[in-house]
């Protein structure tokens, strides 16, 4: 597969909530950023992060734009969260970095924070 295919493979997986389908395309030593939030590395943190964030929450990618130059793939995209008649749309720039082995090694996205903490306010209360 190229780049892409494996990106919009693990973004397919995320989204129809096969979290571990997803892990296996990532490297033991991935990297995944939050920018504003942190960093998890290797796919049992991102294991534990995407399973916590998809748990009862239907998640939608929608990429708008995109690029990829060799091992790199970079995605506009909105992130869409689905709680009951909840919706909550999320822009975030999107990096994925694939290994030799074809393997995502790092995936970055960048996001403002106030969106996601007015997200998790309305889903809680």
């Amino acid at each position: 597969m190229t780049p892409v295919e494996i990106v919009h493979d693990f973004i397919a997986k995320i989204c129809s909530k096969d979290i571990d389908g997803a892990c296996e395309l990532l490297s033991d030593d991935v990297e995944y950023d939050n920018v504003p939030m942190g960093k998890n590395h290797g796919p049992a943190a991102v294991r534990e992060f995407l399973g916590g964030l998809t748990g009862d929450l239907e998640v939608e990618f929608i990429t708008h734009r995109e690029t990829a130059t060799g091992n790199m793939v970079m995605n506009e995209r909105t992130d869409r969260f689905t709680n009951g008649d909840k919706q909550h749309d999320l822009p975030v720039m999107g990096v994925f970095e694939i290994n030799d082995d074809g393997k995502i090694s790092l995936w970055r996205d960048y996001f403002d924070m106030g969106p996601v903490n007015a997200m998790f306010a309305d889903l809680a209360g």
